[in-house]
């Protein structure tokens, strides 16, 4: 005979206000003082502090953490925005910290991204239209502006302004108080007002796993790139020539390649 298991129960602090239609999974925890607006669904496990606000249109993953005063879901800050239906949506596992603010999209995306995996720390404010990656840290008071793209396993420094279109390639990392105006590529280090490169982020490849040969591919290609007097072009023909072609190494050419505003230096 199957043992049947008891889920476990969902628990609204009295105070709390949960809108009908909105759809809470076994195990969610609200606490008080919170509002739970329309059409949330928020994954099982999943923790929301006290005085919350979840306003709308927004979906929360499995086991995350809400902490007290955030604000998800909220019209985006864009004089454009008509009020079209978009979403938020947050991933797995992922911690919002006190006073966070998170914005659906517009029209142009249909919904802002945040991934699994992160960490959004206090104060942070995700505009419309971004695209965070999974495994991402946002340092305290990280401010981004509209259609920012952040891929996986970025780290970015407290008191951070970031421009609207910009990208920041995966496994990079930005210093704290950096104003980031152009494209960070891939695998970097990145600080300052104006910002500028500093190497390779060689500690936070070899802490994720990264081989020894990858990280010397990786370290030739951004001597060459970035530490010569060739321009990009002449680069990437040495980099074909000279260096093994290693997915990591054509991800950072790809990455330049395509950068529509320009990569920092």
């Amino acid at each position: 005979m199957l043992e049947m298991k008891t889920l476990p129960a969902t628990e609204i602090h009295p105070t709390a206000i949960v809108d009908p239609t909105a759809e809470l999974e076994p195990g969610v925890v609200v606490g008080p003082y919170s509002i739970i607006g329309p059409n949330v669904v928020i994954g099982g496990d999943t923790w929301i502090g006290p005085h919350v606000l979840i306003e709308r249109d927004t979906v929360i993953g499995a086991e995350s953490q809400i902490h007290k005063g955030a604000v998800l879901g909220t019209d985006p800050q864009d004089l454009k925005y008509e009020g079209e239906h978009t979403l938020l949506e947050v991933g797995d596992r992922t911690v919002i910290r006190e006073y966070a603010t998170l914005n659906r999209g517009t029209a142009a995306l249909g919904k802002t991204v945040v991934g699994s995996d992160c960490l959004i720390m206090a104060y942070t404010h995700i505009a419309h239209d971004c695209v965070i990656g999974d495994h991402v840290i946002l340092s305290n008071a990280v401010n981004m502006a509209g259609h920012v793209t952040i891929e996986d396993w970025v780290i970015v420094g407290g008191v951070t302004p970031i421009h609207q279109f910009v990208r920041i390639g995966q496994h990079a990392f930005v210093g704290g108080g950096s104003r980031v105006s152009k494209d960070v590529p891939p695998y970097v280090k990145a600080a300052g007002s104006p910002i500028a490169l500093y190497g390779l982020n060689s500690v936070g490849l070899e802490r994720r796993g990264f081989s020894p040969e990858v990280r010397r591919e990786l370290k030739r290609a951004y001597r060459l790139l970035f530490a010569s007097t060739l321009n990009i072009s002449q680069a990437r023909e040495r980099i074909a020539a000279e260096l093994t072609l290693y997915p990591e190494v054509e991800e950072l050419l790809t990455f330049i390649a395509q950068s529509e505003r320009g990569v920092v230096v």
